[in-house]
């Protein structure tokens, strides 16, 4: 246990000399490796060489790019005006449509802060043109961006599966309900919150009829149907996570021509943010891997584990306080960097209390939301005060009862993982 609190040590002085995660991660396995073996470049290069010459990993990138894709054309501005004129007579109106735009537009491009930025550039406008609630819209907003990592494809759920050995697909499943659960959770919070504060609402719309309702939300089937293809030949077996995400991409070049977003120019740009996000995150996983494999060689997470059941702590109380290390590491980190740099000592303490993998993984990106919302680094926070030149702890604020439906959707799964989480998966993926 005392050299394992050095090397924690040691991590956390590492990252406070602002060196790079990946490269504090490799330095960190170095040392724990020189501990137990009397060669460790040769494992360095072998845990590199496995953490990204996966053909599983190949998804990741083209997940990202897809979401870069998409990002260059008018999908958002799409699907507002697209999902607006059936929540006209909803309390809260159009406030519902941050929550289910954040949701489409997070189910193509799998990034939380790409959500959050697209959407809040189009719906913040016409909100504040409409007289809407400003800080209401703001909070909405911030939180339902974070929908992006949750609803598949999610680039947090494909790093969480290879980091953990568990099937991209059944995590992707999994994520299904919980997302739901959010989006019913934030729209319930907006019609309470319309109902009880009348005078802060605009005055109505006037009424569409039915056949111009149908002739703007003909604007999202061609966005529909790209997600669908993408969940749905995996969910059937017709293709791999890698198949299905290189089949996105197809999609998404072939809706970016059709909106006439697609120019050389667009298209060289999404390729180069695709390629620095994907390195970024293959080099972060492969200081991990090699993290990973020190301390699988020093014993260290066995040893943590045999602890952690001597104390005698209930499953439950060891989620809890999985919870609050969680919370905690999202005040400083973000979400990729909070799932690589606890896999290798989590996954045991969580193998040993009996928890399934797949709901592990949908718990742990639940909290990695809750992170992103969460000062003084949550990143849909800076996106939002980049957006609105509000102060952080302003948005913060308005973000908070969105922050507790999120909390509230974590009870729940914990309650019930089964018919929540693990229960979709096992009853589309049953062979």
């Amino acid at each position: 246990m005392t050299f394992a609190l050095l090397l924690l040590v040691l991590l956390c002085l590492l990252l406070g000399a602002g060196l790079w995660i990946a490269m504090a991660l490799a330095v960190v396995g170095w040392v724990a490796m020189s501990a137990a073996h009397p060669s460790p470049g040769l494992f360095l290069a072998t845990a590199f060489w496995e953490a990204t010459g996966s053909w599983t990993l190949a998804a990741l990138p083209m997940f990202i790019w897809m979401g870069e894709i998409l990002f260059r054309t008018r999908l958002s501005e799409q699907l507002f005006s697209g999902l607006a004129p059936w929540v006209r007579r909803v309390p809260g109106r159009l406030l519902h449509v941050n929550i289910f735009a954040c949701g489409i537009f997070g189910a193509v491009s799998g990034s939380s802060a790409a959500t959050c930025a697209t959407v809040s550039k189009i719906a913040l406008p016409e909100l504040r043109q409409r007289g809407y609630d400003e800080r209401t819209a703001i909070g909405s907003l911030a939180t339902a961006g974070t929908l992006g990592i949750l609803i598949p494809p999610s680039i947090i759920m494909v790093v969480y599966a290879v980091a953990a050995e568990v099937s991209i697909i059944r995590v992707f499943i999994a994520g299904i309900i919980p997302a739901a659960i959010v989006m019913a959770l934030f729209s319930l919070y907006i019609a309470a919150w319309a109902l009880l504060t009348p005078r802060r609402q605009p005055p109505p719309d006037p009424p569409l009829p039915l056949r111009e309702k149908l002739r703007q939300s003909a604007q999202l089937i061609p966005c529909l149907l790209l997600i669908l293809g993408v969940i749905g030949s995996m969910v059937a077996g017709w293709a791999t996570a890698t198949e299905a995400a290189a089949c996105g991409v197809l999609g998404s070049l072939i809706l970016a021509a059709l909106t006439r977003a697609l120019t050389w120019r667009s298209f060289l740009d999404s390729l180069a943010a695709a390629t620095r996000t994907s390195c970024m995150i293959m080099f972060i996983l492969a200081g991990a891997a090699f993290l990973t494999k020190a301390m699988a060689l020093t014993g260290i997470p066995a040893a943590l584990a045999q602890w952690v059941v001597g104390l005698g702590l209930s499953p439950y109380a060891l989620i809890a306080i999985l919870t609050l290390v969680y919370i905690a590491l999202g005040t400083s980190l973000d979400g990729v960097s909070m799932i690589v740099l606890t896999t290798s000592i989590v996954i045991p303490l969580v193998q040993a209390a009996g928890f399934d993998l797949v709901w592990f993984g949908v718990f742990v990106v639940l909290l990695v939301e809750i992170a992103q919302i969460t000062p003084p680094v949550g990143f849909n926070l800076f996106v939002m005060q980049t957006i609105t030149n509000r102060e952080q702890g302003e948005i913060a604020l308005a973000a908070l009862p969105f922050f507790l439906m999120l909390v509230l959707t974590v009870v729940l799964v914990t309650l019930f993982p089964a018919t929540l989480v693990t229960g979709l998966p096992e009853l589309l993926l049953a062979r």
